[in-house]
């Protein structure tokens, strides 16, 4: 039994909430912690009357001394970061401070600059290790399940792993023209960036969406995806022995991209500031303001997704593939916890990291990638919590 503080009342967090509640053996008191506190409010009365006790409180994830004092007050076992990418190493130096273990689901990234990279949660190593804290990066589906994927691969299929494709697939409609399934800000800044892929050693950067593929997708069909600069890839080319090349793709309709490409070239998706009417705003944030809110589209969303790993490499000798997916269905992610597949498929990781830390499955002092601890209790929990994974000896290739 433990306590689990959740920074962020987004999505994501609402999903990873309502698994901690379902699995309340393991989540005997969560503290739900927002610059929002209505929204903690109307969850917490959703979801009151099962096992586990939830409290709620306000929170600035950007003032570390008030996070803090509320996480000493809470003494949680574990510290859940679902806030913005924006807020993570603030939430760090907020556990380092009360002496908490830490997760998140995506790395950090400077506000003013559309660049992630793990190096500056890499720096808190040391500050870990000495405190005789864990921090695990990435526990969502991309980076996390990924990552548990390869970690697995690599421990029961393979001697060595040489080249990694992730294909991520959403199939999902939900009737707008244009709308992302998650914070339009992170979403849009991901997609407009220029592609990246890790060859020997390095990376090889392409022009954004340069570089397409159609893959036909199990239980979904053929779909167009594009070759994107992606986190994981940065820890699993130092993590996985062997590794030759790794990549990441993503499917996109063409209605999206011809919207994104119109809302590029007048600057609505510029992070730079502009002076309008006296007062200074960024136009992505704008744009993200008159957008449909991802959290609406649950209702509406109708299709599957697909993600996974296809995996080639060697086994005594021989070459050998593997491909391991998950199919998830939006319709059935909506009933059971009012979400699309979109926050799903992270919510549910989010709770399966944090329940391993908190209760000393996975331990060590200083800050690790998801695919440096053993794999088997997380796809294990995976098929228990809602994201069961496939298997395929013979998928199609990505060329």
């Amino acid at each position: 039994m433990g306590r689990a503080m959740i920074i962020g009342c987004g999505g994501v967090a609402s999903v990873a909430i309502h698994k901690c509640c379902q699995n309340s053996e393991a989540f005997e008191e969560i503290m739900i912690a927002s610059r929002t506190k209505s929204k903690c409010d109307a969850l917490a009365e959703k979801l009151a009357g099962g096992k586990t006790k939830i409290q709620t409180a306000q929170v600035d994830a950007d003032n570390v001394e008030e996070l803090t004092a509320l996480i000493k007050k809470f003494q949680p076992d574990v510290v859940l970061n679902l806030a913005l990418p924006y807020q993570d190493l603030h939430i760090m130096d907020a556990c380092l401070a009360a002496g908490v273990h830490y997760v998140d689901t995506a790395n950090y990234e400077p506000e003013d600059t559309a660049k992630f990279e793990y190096k500056w949660q890499w720096a808190y190593r040391e500050k870990f290790k000495e405190a005789g804290l864990t921090a695990l990066l990435g526990s969502g589906f991309d980076p996390g399940v990924t990552g548990v994927f390869s970690a697995y691969a690599l421990k029961h299929h393979f001697d060595e792993i040489n080249y990694i494709d992730i294909l991520d697939c959403n199939a999902g409609d939900h009737g707008y023209p244009f709308a992302t399934n998650f914070n339009p800000e992170i979403n849009i800044r991901e997609v407009s960036a220029k592609g990246s892929y890790w060859e020997e050693g390095k990376w090889i950067e392409t022009e954004p969406m340069e570089i397409k593929r159609v893959y036909n997708f199990p239980e979904v069909g053929p779909k167009d995806m594009y070759l994107l600069h992606h986190e994981e890839l940065e820890s699993l080319g130092l993590n996985i022995p062997g590794i030759k090349r790794i990549r990441f793709f993503m499917t996109f309709g063409q209605s999206y991209l011809t919207h994104l490409k119109c809302l590029e070239n007048v600057g609505m998706t510029s992070i730079e500031p502009i002076e309008y009417n006296g007062q200074q705003i960024v136009p992505l944030q704008f744009l993200k303001a008159v957008l449909p809110d991802p959290a609406s589209l649950g209702p509406r969303t109708v299709g599957k997704t697909n993600i996974g790993c296809i995996f080639r490499g060697k086994k005594d000798g021989k070459d050998k593939t593997y491909y391991l997916y998950n199919v998830c269905d939006h319709q059935e992610c909506y009933k059971e916890v009012g979400s699309q597949a979109i926050s799903y498929t992270t919510g549910v990781p989010a709770m399966i990291g944090a329940m391993l830390i908190m209760n000393g499955t996975w331990k060590g002092p200083g800050v690790f990638n998801i695919e440096e601890f053993d794999p088997d209790p997380f796809m294990e929990a995976l098929n228990k919590w809602g994201l069961p994974w496939q298997e395929s000896f013979n998928p199609e290739l990505v060329d």
